[in-house]
């Protein structure tokens, strides 16, 4: 019976903010959809073209995209600047903190570095190979020539190593990044479609 309830409590905590956040939507939709519908403005020309159903709708799109606009501006961006400018008299702490936000944002950021996924060959017979992803093709600025960055994720977790190896040893895959970045942190068990 005390599993029963504790499951039952578990569900509620998924569902009741689901749920609120809906009633709050639809409800804030709903009444604004309303205000706006029978404000003065809209029942005559040449306004009485825009009173339509969904006006709310579009009203809350905007202003929450207003509203993030606005926070990126006033609240992000100051606390990022003050927080790099700390950074700064902290040099190592900054280093561990730049190779992480960069790894993150090599991820899910906008300048994504693991689109190209390949095979690298690790023994001179050909034997033993590794799934990886080229983050570098040119190494020129550290003096190395016909070589590439190619970065080994490790199985179950979010590590891995950098390799710099010849380029023939590196055959590209035929395969989505986000397949093969799936098949090698799973260790090989997930199903690649």
């Amino acid at each position: 019976m005390k599993k029963l309830a504790k499951f039952f409590f578990q569900g509620l905590l998924y569902v009741v903010p689901l749920a609120v956040t809906l009633y709050v939507i639809v409800f804030a939709f709903i009444w604004l959809d309303g205000l706006l519908r029978d404000l003065e403005v809209f029942q005559h020309e040449p306004y009485a073209q825009f009173n339509f159903p969904g006006l709310g709708l579009l009203v809350i799109i905007l202003c929450i995209t207003f509203i993030g606009f606005i926070g990126q501006i006033l609240i992000t961006a100051p606390i990022e600047n003050r927080f790099e400018r700390g950074l700064k008299k902290a040099p190592l702490i900054k280093v561990i903190y730049t190779s992480v936000k960069d790894l993150l944002s090599a991820f899910v950021g906008k300048e994504r570095k693991f689109e190209r996924p390949v095979l690298v060959t690790l023994d001179k017979e050909g034997i033993m190979e590794r799934f990886g992803f080229i983050t570098a093709s040119d190494l020129n600025e550290l003096g190395i020539k016909d070589k590439l960055a190619v970065y080994l994720p490790s199985s179950y977790g979010i590590l891995g190593e950098l390799y710099v190896v010849p380029s023939e040893n590196v055959k590209p895959i035929d395969a989505h990044p986000a397949d093969v970045m799936k098949f090698i942190v799973s260790g090989g068990v997930a199903k690649v479609k």
